[in-house]
């Protein structure tokens, strides 16, 4: 046989020629990232699994609230409401599950609809059920619980969101299995999603001193397309910025002027700004 590597070794994983290329005791997690990296820059992992793997690591340090979708932006339903009153909120929203919260305390959550659940209702004229009828029980968890710790919760009670309570025992917001996913792995677009097409640009011209800019345009894109000055000190995309102007989550359709540019935000969902009309001013 020639020297050199043997089909064995070529067929090794990523995985067992980083295992075989550790030496030595590891003691911190700072000396593991730093033989991941090592590792992914000699060619041992490439570059998705490298980030998939420090994501990981991080996961057990971040708590619920930094990725909880806060009370205030909540879709939640009513005990009383009826299905008939419910529905256009359910077409809207494109939701899977809402929690719904007791008639006369706004901070007690009584169960987690599952929109599928309607399903049987679409051919009945039955317009007084109430969504009540359809409860499924709902799972809590405290704002401080780590997300390694929450995906564990997941797994075990067959849930994919929970209520998530502050210390005084109220409602803080909510959290999905997704939610928790996407720390890992990224962001996971499902069926709702609008799908990307070669037109999605994240800049584009509409009319001569209007543009259309994806929220989540780099900020060094942004100043070298329109020749601006915009700080990425503390903000990576346009969405920082806006959002820190406005100090809050803006709705659609409301303008803020900010340096030579005005800024009207076309859409926004219950977590951040998606896409803006820039105008030169």
């Amino acid at each position: 046989m020639s020297e050199g590597r043997s089909s064995t070794d070529t067929s090794k994983s990523w995985l067992s020629r980083l295992a075989d290329a550790w030496s030595g005791e590891i003691n911190t997690r700072e000396e593991l990232l730093e033989i991941i990296r090592e590792s992914a820059k000699r060619g041992l992992m490439d570059v998705e699994a490298q980030r998939i793997i420090e994501s990981t690591l991080k996961v057990s340090e971040r708590q619920v609230r930094e990725i909880m979708i806060p009370r205030a932006q909540m879709v939640a339903l009513r005990a009383d409401d009826t299905v008939s009153e419910s529905m256009a909120g359910l077409i809207e929203s494109a939701h899977s599950r809402f929690p719904v919260i007791a008639t006369d305390n706004p901070d007690e959550v009584v169960g987690i609809l599952f929109a599928k659940d309607l399903l049987k209702l679409v051919n009945d004229h039955r317009a007084d059920v109430t969504v009540m009828d359809f409860l499924r029980p709902a799972f809590f968890v405290p704002e401080s619980t780590h997300l390694d710790k929450l995906i564990r919760e997941f797994r075990s009670k067959k849930s994919h969101m929970a209520i998530v309570v502050n210390e005084y025992g109220g409602i803080a917001g909510l959290v999905t299995l997704e939610d928790a996913l996407e720390q890992i792995v990224g962001e996971i677009d499902d069926e709702h999603d609008e799908a990307e097409s070669d037109e999605d640009l994240d800049i584009r011209e509409m009319h001569p001193g209007e543009w259309l800019v994806q929220a989540f345009t780099p900020i060094a894109e942004f100043n070298e397309y329109f020749d601006s000055n915009f700080s990425n000190d503390d903000f990576d995309t346009m969405a920082g910025i806006i959002l820190n102007a406005f100090e809050r989550l803006p709705e659609q359709g409301e303008v803020i002027e900010l340096d030579r540019w005005r800024f009207t935000v076309l859409q926004a969902d219950n977590r951040t700004i998606r896409l803006l009309k820039v105008e030169a001013r």
